[in-house]
């Protein structure tokens, strides 16, 4: 078991070794974050900015215009919260190189509670032009997304969970724009990001020994987003199923319905959290409450796919 975020720690290092204009700031979390780790090798390429996360955004801007590649880190409620109008004017509408990668997202947060629980994040980031939008799901895959970010030429917003899961991308290779089948299935497609993808996975296989084969596409890509790849899920299967630790609304649930309401309507259900704020507790208590559990899943999958029979 892994968390993506100390893989983050990791990857920044090696990262930073490859290519020596990465400049990593950070809002004063760079030990929960993993910062530190870049912190600790590159002393003078990192910057403390305080708890100015406006600032920092505004410095990271600064710096891609200077020709470096800026990775601005904190939690995911300051990063796209704190610092909306720094971000939008001068990061998306400069097209400026900067990549915000984003730590304890969603209700993984647990014990801090509705205050620091981004539950939005990734609404506010695919609203906003010239702005990529990924989601890693486990630790390999938060390692790949971070070169992919490096690659790219413009801004971008990683999403990097908090809590440990194990590795599901082995024999996987993300590639921005496309989604991955994890687990094939004719009955309904399930499509997810972050922790839920590891859940979706636990959901379905318990329900094979019901009879009910769930395809689960892990959804890694937000913005740009696997087009095809949905359209073929709405063919083939014909029930949809999103679920995500976000809001039910502007997130994948939303990036998706946009798909298949355009070029194949089929029966949907999105699950997340429903248009409220989270509250303190552990991240099983909390996904529990809200319906994100593996016993929750299965119900409205079960629900979505007898509807199917109707």
């Amino acid at each position: 078991m892994k968390s993506p975020r100390d893989v983050l720690g990791e990857a920044l290092v090696e990262l930073g070794q490859k290519n020596n204009k990465i400049v990593v700031l950070n809002a004063d979390v760079a030990t929960p974050t993993k910062a530190h780790l870049f912190q600790k090798e590159f002393q003078m390429r990192h910057y403390n900015m305080g708890i100015c996360e406006q600032n920092m955004m505004s410095a990271g801007a600064g710096m891609a215009s200077e020709g470096l590649i800026p990775i601005v880190s904190t939690f995911a409620v300051f990063a796209t919260g704190r610092a909306y109008d720094q971000i939008r004017q001068c990061i998306a509408y400069s097209r400026n190189n900067v990549k915000i990668v984003a730590t304890h997202p969603g209700l993984s947060v647990g014990g801090d509670g509705a205050t620091h629980q981004a539950l939005e994040d990734i609404s506010l980031m695919r609203s906003m032009p010239n702005m990529l939008v990924l989601a890693p799901s486990d630790a390999i895959e938060t390692k790949q997304v971070l070169e992919k970010a490096i690659e790219y030429e413009g801004p971008v917003y990683i999403r990097v969970g908090r809590g440990e899961m194990p590795d599901l991308f082995y024999d996987k290779a993300f590639e921005i724009g496309k989604g991955s089948v994890l687990k094939a299935g004719m009955d309904i497609t399930v499509i997810s990001h972050g922790i839920m993808t590891y859940h979706a996975l636990l959901a379905a296989e318990e329900l094979e020994k019901e009879g009910i084969q769930v395809e689960v596409i892990n959804m890694a890509s937000i913005k740009p987003i696997d087009e095809a790849l949905i359209i073929n899920a709405a063919k083939k299967t014909g029930r949809i199923m999103t679920i995500e630790d976000h809001s039910i609304y502007g997130g994948l649930g939303s990036a998706v319905a946009e798909i298949v309401v355009t070029n194949r309507p089929v029966p949907m259900d999105i699950m997340g959290v429903n248009d409220t704020f989270g509250e303190s507790g552990t991240p099983g208590e909390l996904y529990k409450k809200y319906g994100l559990n593996v016993p929750s899943i299965k119900d409205r999958i079960r629900n979505l796919y007898k509807s199917k029979e109707l």
